[in-house]
């Protein structure tokens, strides 16, 4: 049986818990609440890949482009370097104004050549949708356009409710995806903490602990003890 090809996230701390990396033109769900880590985790590994030369695509269907390249500029990435140099896009759509998002994705896909893409988010994406059937059927069909490229490794960002126990905004999401992380956030008393669980992750021996998640200048990093 050939051996799976990893794609380094260049998240320190995680790649050790997923057997080198993610599995190459696998979809990862990364779900979470308000503040958790999911933007600063999706450029930290659009930005990692750029470094190694892989393309990049980042699709926001939430926050503008600029607003994601001075965020990321905080912690010494810059976008728009490699934006000039036609290995990036980072482009926003209008979820409301897309009758087919696959075929978005699927153009934007074949005209970049990007092997690595985040989507942020897809709880944007079906908040128009009331019947899980329906939602599932949408993401499982955005999913198959991403893999059907064949060159792709994805994340796609998706909401957790304040107060949800649930893995996901509609509770679905996290059954059509490859592999599910979870970010949470935890305030109390004027302190916070950060962490990271991976959920599932087909094909990977993965770690099953919840692991403290910290916020530098540097960006995300995962510490590798137990909470």
């Amino acid at each position: 049986m050939p051996l799976l090809q990893r794609v380094k996230t260049g998240i320190p701390g995680l790649d050790s818990l997923i057997e080198g990396g993610l599995v190459e033109n696998s979809v990862i769900l990364v779900s979470g609440g308000t503040g958790c880590g999911k933007t600063i985790l999706a450029s930290q590994f659009i930005y990692h890949g750029l470094e190694r030369g892989d393309p990049g695509l980042y699709i926001t269907l939430e926050e503008t482009p600029e607003d994601i390249r001075a965020d990321s500029l905080q912690f010494g990435w810059d976008f728009q370097k490699y934006e000039k140099k036609g290995l990036c896009k980072i482009i926003y759509h209008d979820p409301a104004q897309i009758n087919n998002i696959g075929t978005v994705i699927l153009d934007e896909l074949s005209r970049s050549r990007a092997k690595r893409l985040a989507i942020d988010s897809t709880s944007v994406m079906t908040l128009a949708m009331e019947n899980p059937a329906q939602i599932r059927k949408k993401l499982y069909g955005i999913i198959s356009t991403i893999k059907r490229a064949g060159h792709t490794t994805a994340l796609l960002m998706a909401d957790i409710p304040e107060g949800s126990k649930g893995l996901s905004m509609f509770g679905v999401e996290e059954f059509v995806a490859d592999a599910v992380i979870v970010l949470s956030y935890l305030g109390v008393e004027g302190s916070t903490s950060r962490s990271l669980q991976i959920r599932k992750m087909r094909r990977t021996d993965h770690g099953k602990d919840v692991y403290p998640m910290v916020i530098s200048k540097k960006g995300i990093a995962i510490r590798q003890s137990e909470i």
